[in-house]
């Protein structure tokens, strides 16, 4: 009887472990986008392309669903050029949508001797290995929501991509039914709360902060922006969709009063923790699980000016 009570419980740990996303994946995600031959994503770029069809094959691995025609890459014009964001549906038990983005692109290389690539692995690969990595824990479950996954593009030019899926005609639905977005924004490093914590930028606008630290129970802690008055909300991918009224933030662990990297040539895999983002990935990827829309339907209040 003790035996089989051993091998029951063993079953079950080698399940529940098989279920969360491993350093190695994470690893492989951040330090492919971030590699050299990515040369930084530049928008317009044949590494820029690269990038999202990378994305892409990742979104198929993960058994998404395309959101719009035929493929995972969903194009907008960029200067007279075709450029791609990429976006995978996961179908839930209900229509209604929590959303997770970042953006794939980067600013390039420069013309200096030695070290002149701009490799973006917190900004933002970083996001894009969280947003993947999410839809890797979920991809042989069925969440209470149904979740939508995009890798915005043009974010270093202006916010475009995430922009030009907000308005895409063929996403009119699934924007119907986007409850609440997560744009992950440069999670690469500790944040100044310590490990396993982020920031989420206008934290003062509405209740989702207050709502996912409820049904974290501490897994995992998301806290006040400590730069506010930079205005980080208004900055990020995030506002695209807030502006059609969706509750969107931008999550980040990046200490300002730290960091070296933000938009340097050493912005590399060097810099990575990748024990403490896959923690985190995991963690909030478990507080996502016991989400539902009877529990979960945050609201802006009258201090966001959209």
């Amino acid at each position: 009887m003790k035996k089989l009570v051993y091998l029951t419980f063993s079953l079950c740990s080698i399940f529940t472990l098989a279920q969360e996303v491993t350093q190695e994946s994470v690893k492989k995600i951040v330090s492919t986008l971030s590699s050299d031959e990515m040369k930084g994503r530049l928008l317009g770029t044949p590494e820029n392309e690269q990038a999202a069809h990378y994305i892409s094959k990742l979104f198929k691995e993960n058994k998404l669903e395309y959101c719009v025609g035929d493929s995972y890459l969903v194009p907008f014009q960029y200067k007279g050029k075709t450029v791609y964001n990429v976006c995978g549906i996961k179908k839930g038990n209900s229509e209604k949508l929590l959303g997770f983005s970042g953006h794939l692109d980067h600013i390039g290389t420069n013309e200096d001797q030695g070290d002149n690539i701009y490799n973006g692995a917190d900004d933002d690969a970083s996001g894009i290995t969280a947003l993947v990595s999410i839809s890797d824990y979920f991809k042989n479950k069925k969440p209470e929501f149904s979740m939508v996954f995009m890798a915005f593009n043009c974010e270093e030019a202006g916010l475009l991509g995430s922009k030009a899926l907000a308005d895409d005609a063929g996403m009119e639905k699934i924007n119907k039914n986007l409850v609440a977005l997560f744009n992950f924004e440069m999670i690469a490093t500790e944040s100044e709360f310590g490990k396993n914590a982020m920031f989420m930028t206008g934290n003062d606008f509405s209740d989702l902060d207050d709502l996912f630290n409820d049904a974290a129970s501490g897994l995992i802690k998301i806290h006040p922006d400590p730069y506010a008055k930079e205005q980080l909300f208004y900055r990020s991918d995030n506002v695209s969709f807030a502006k059609k009224k969706v509750v969107a933030h931008s999550f980040s662990t990046a200490d300002m009063s730290k960091i070296k990297h933000y938009h340097q040539v050493n912005d590399d895999f060097t810099i990575v923790d990748v024990e403490n983002m896959t923690n985190m990935i995991n963690n909030f990827a478990k507080t996502l699980e016991k989400l539902t829309p009877k529990n979960f339907a945050p609201k802006y209040n009258d201090k966001v000016k959209l």
